[in-house]
């Protein structure tokens, strides 16, 4: 760790008025953010650039982090998207042959403000007694400070609910990923926060991948995607993304397929009417089992969400495309975490099969969305 970050106090401040104090690490000074949990031992790289976690403050489960270090090829993104970051043990050298320089380098670089060598356990075990709230993170000058001020500043900063976050990560300009060997199809992909690998596992599978910002009009959508569309994960309240809604709902109305993953998942499900709602601590790891309903497979999933659909589990729903059915749900909790529609070419899940940290389980996904595309041109 740096010199500063080593000696400087810091102090987290939960809404409800819980206090841990521990050592800064990153940056010094202060940040804001939902107080969330990741239960992942590994993948700390993937986790920090994931745009699905912007305004978030990311309490890693795990105890030693940093321990190999990071590197250019693991990002997901272009930039570290955690609004804060919360460890017990910084690890002190950074050993991988892969590695480039440590985690610490790049929370300070990137103006990342954290904490560490706090009772991580007992913080899990009150976010998932009291639910995901409101927190601040306080190091150096600003920890010394009466906490009653602190706590106000936390109570003053914005609830994740009813934020609308997706537009703050998607591209600004559209992009191209071309397709790996011999191209099979042209896709439109909705940058809701898309994460790197995801076009990457496409144009494996032969898809020349155009990434499109979440203001693209349905027009262009449609242009572009000419044998399916694909919606991102991202972060925010999906009900405040109307705009996301329109382009799925042109879309199914073109009856171009459709695949969605995380908040792509939560968007076409607002698109076929059903509700969204947030969850008391989410679903924040690289261990959760999801029961695929289809064909009876549990799978072992990357997820990161905070809401999920409210759809009918023991029924087929009648929606405004068609008849549609819940695909997938987590066997922690019965949450919804598939849709699929019976009569028009769309499905998602809301988790992550990309997963560049592990595990792959769910990579088939990209395949089940080729036999659609496949499929919709041979009806064409």
């Amino acid at each position: 760790m740096s010199a500063l970050t080593d000696v400087a106090p810091a102090v987290l401040v939960l809404e409800d008025g819980r206090v841990f104090r521990g050592r800064a690490y990153g940056t010094v000074g202060e940040t804001f953010g939902e107080a969330v949990f990741t239960t992942g031992m590994s993948g700390y790289q993937e986790t920090l650039t994931d745009p699905s976690y912007h305004q978030q403050v990311v309490v890693q489960t795990a105890p030693h982090i940093g321990n190999y270090g990071v590197n250019d090829a693991d990002a997901e993104s272009r930039r570290i998207w955690v609004a804060g970051y919360v460890v017990r043990d910084p690890s002190r050298i950074a050993s991988n042959w892969r590695s480039e320089r440590t985690l610490d380098d790049d929370l300070v670089e990137q103006g990342i403000v954290g904490i560490s060598d706090i009772d991580t356990r007992a913080l899990t075990r009150h976010l998932r007694e009291r639910g995901a709230m409101r927190v601040g993170v306080f190091s150096g000058v600003a920890a010394a400070r009466p906490v009653e001020e602190l706590l106000e500043q936390v109570l003053a900063s914005p609830q994740m609910a009813g934020s609308s976050l997706a537009g703050e990560v998607s591209t600004d300009e559209a992009y191209i990923v071309p397709a790996v060997g011999q191209k099979r199809f042209t896709v439109a992909a909705v940058d809701l926060g898309i994460k790197g690998a995801t076009p990457r596992q496409m144009a494996d599978r032969g898809m020349e991948v155009h990434v499109l910002p979440l203001s693209t009009t349905p027009e262009r959508l449609l242009e572009v995607g000419v044998d399916g569309v694909f919606f991102s994960n991202g972060p925010g309240d999906p009900a405040t993304e109307d705009h996301a809604v329109a382009l799925v709902t042109a879309a199914l109305e073109a009856r171009r397929p459709v695949f969605g993953i995380c908040l792509g998942n939560q968007i076409l499900g607002r698109a076929l009417g059903f509700g969204t709602y947030k969850l008391r601590y989410g679903h924040r790891g690289i261990n959760v089992p999801v029961l695929d309903r289809l064909t009876g497979t549990v799978e072992i999933t990357a997820q990161n969400h905070g809401f999920a659909v409210d759809a009918p589990l023991d029924r087929v729903s009648d929606t405004p495309f068609g008849r549609a059915e819940v695909s997938h749900v987590c066997l922690n909790d019965d949450v919804v975490e598939g849709l699929r529609c019976l009569d028009v070419p769309a499905f998602s899940v809301q988790y992550h099969p990309e997963a560049a940290a592990g595990p792959h389980d769910s990579a088939y996904l990209f395949d089940r969305f080729c036999d659609l595309m496949e499929a919709a041109r041979a009806q064409a």
